[in-house]
């Protein structure tokens, strides 16, 4: 009996649950890794090896998260790799720019199909409806919407971002396309930063590949004390303030005061940044553990005093990407200050649809763009200091505030699933403030309250702090940072008994 019990649990491992992907914050996902890692150490000395391994495993990291759909990322990697061959042996500008189109169309078309057809459809027929009731035809009018069922692969838009700059990389003759097709999908696949990120330059990751893995001391240190920081603000922060008071706010803004709608918006300024940083932290962590090292993709982003300076401290490998591939090749502050502010807001709109479609991500896209754009102009005409670090102690606390609301009335746009829910959480703040119910506020959600404070204590703590502590528990001895790791692990599992939610970017 109890052999059959563990023979059906081993069989689970191979089985892709749709409510369940594997995540870097569940236990199971650790005890994999352990065994993984040993497994991985043994083949140190042994490229091709090693490299079929982690990408096997990397493959069925993601078919835990995806199931069967891992066969895109697989087509996704040959195809690229086939054009970047393309692309290097021909001599002809037409051909390597038919190439390079060809990429685009096959991953742009990807994702415009898994994240964007439902939302053409949408909007084709409400175009469709307004032309029939000022026409005055009824078949046109009477035409009605169902979206279609379309299953959103996890991390789609981070793995075909991934291959586009790998692309333009070659055709731009900045690196040499890969002459093994398996050291591609290897590069693609990487399971640490496969699902959500950060999004990987081959030229910064491939040269890493060949290097026989070594980590010292210093860098196992480092690794586990940011596996340690992305579990802490995944599971003990984001998941609780998340679950235990944002979501019930923009679930039902109008059955809370405006306080509490602040207090919520806060809330969630935190979780996102807790929730995305927390798996990056994870991903560089696990990364550098075997081996690899990931550029920081957060650098404490509410510490910013302009908008300007906090694109340069979030999702740092988005935002370099968008600058990088979309924004420079729209041409950049090349052709003067009005096609400059008018190529931020492109870029930002966009990046808005990148995250979603619907109108919502649009607007919060066009938020940052025009704020982006106004940052610039003043910028650019008054001589305004570009970043926070140049400004005078007052004008950096008043820029922090200014910049940090900003942010969250963009978090807003963000996470509300409705126009209708923006309007609402806006109109409780503004006419039905309420602060005398701040202590009942504070006495009715202790856990909740606790925890933010504690978040904003921690994200707004000196970098010296922080390195200290990292550093204290690089110089562990070994025993105590196994020790800290078991403890890690345990305290995961018993927060997966609560329910761990998925992360955030696994939707985008």
């Amino acid at each position: 009996m109890d052999s059959m019990f563990s023979l059906e649990k081993l069989g689970e491992l191979f089985v892709y649950h749709h409510n369940a992907p594997i995540l870097f914050s569940s236990g199971l996902f650790f005890f994999l890794f352990i065994g993984f890692l040993i497994v991985y150490m043994s083949l140190r000395k042994h490229l091709l090896a090693r490299i079929i391994y982690v990408t096997l495993f990397s493959l069925y990291f993601y078919y835990k998260s995806s199931g069967l759909w891992f066969g895109l990322l697989v087509f996704t990697a040959t195809s690229d790799f086939c054009i970047a061959q393309g692309i290097f042996h021909t001599s002809s500008k037409l051909r390597k720019k038919l190439f390079v189109t060809l990429s685009l169309c096959v991953n742009l078309g990807m994702l415009g199909y898994f994240k964007y057809f439902n939302f053409l459809r949408e909007v084709i027929a409400s175009i469709g409806h307004e032309l029939g009731y000022h026409l005055g035809n009824t078949a046109m009018q009477s035409i009605n919407y169902q979206p279609l069922d379309i299953f959103l692969p996890v991390g789609i838009s981070f793995f075909t971002f991934q291959s586009i700059s790998y692309v333009m990389d070659v055709y731009r003759g900045r690196i040499q396309p890969l002459n093994r097709w398996i050291d591609y999908v290897f590069y693609v696949s990487f399971f640490p930063q496969l699902v959500a990120g950060p999004i990987v330059r081959a030229r910064d990751f491939i040269p890493q590949i060949y290097k026989t893995p070594q980590v010292t001391r210093s860098e196992f240190g480092e690794g586990l004390f940011l596996v340690l920081c992305g579990l802490f603000k995944k599971t003990v922060i984001s998941d609780y303030i998340s679950m235990n008071f944002v979501d019930r706010i923009f679930d039902a803004p109008l059955l809370y005061t405006g306080l509490e709608n602040l207090m919520g918006v806060y809330g969630y300024a935190l979780q996102i940044y807790c929730d995305f940083s927390g798996y990056s932290d994870m991903a560089i962590g696990i990364a550098l553990l075997l081996g690899f090292r990931f550029n920081m993709n957060f650098d404490s982003p509410y510490q910013s005093a302009s908008i300007t300076e906090f694109w340069r401290r979030w999702h740092i490998s988005l935002s370099s990407w968008l600058k990088d591939y979309l924004y420079i090749s729209l041409g950049g502050n090349r052709k003067g200050r009005v096609r400059t502010y008018i190529n931020l807001l492109i870029t930002m709109l966009l990046g808005g649809l990148w995250h979603g479609a619907s109108v919502s991500f649009i607007l919060w896209g066009a938020l940052h763009g025009i704020a982006l754009a106004v940052d610039k102009f003043f910028i650019g005409n008054f001589g305004f200091k570009q970043l926070g670090a140049e400004m005078k102690p007052l004008n950096r606390i008043a820029g922090i505030l200014i910049t940090f609301h900003l942010v969250c009335f963009g978090w807003i746009l963000f996470r509300a699933s409705s126009m209708k829910v923006v309007g609402e959480v806006l109109t409780q703040i503004f006419t039905n403030f309420h602060p005398e119910v701040f202590m009942q506020f504070v006495m009715g959600y202790k856990g909740v309250f606790i925890l933010m404070v504690i978040g904003y204590i921690l994200h707004f703590m000196p970098k010296k702090t922080e390195n200290w502590l990292q550093g204290v528990v690089t110089r562990s001895p070994l025993l105590l940072q196994a020790a800290i790791l078991a403890t890690a692990i345990f305290i995961v599992v018993q927060f997966k008994s609560a329910g761990v939610q998925p992360f955030i970017y696994f939707q985008f």
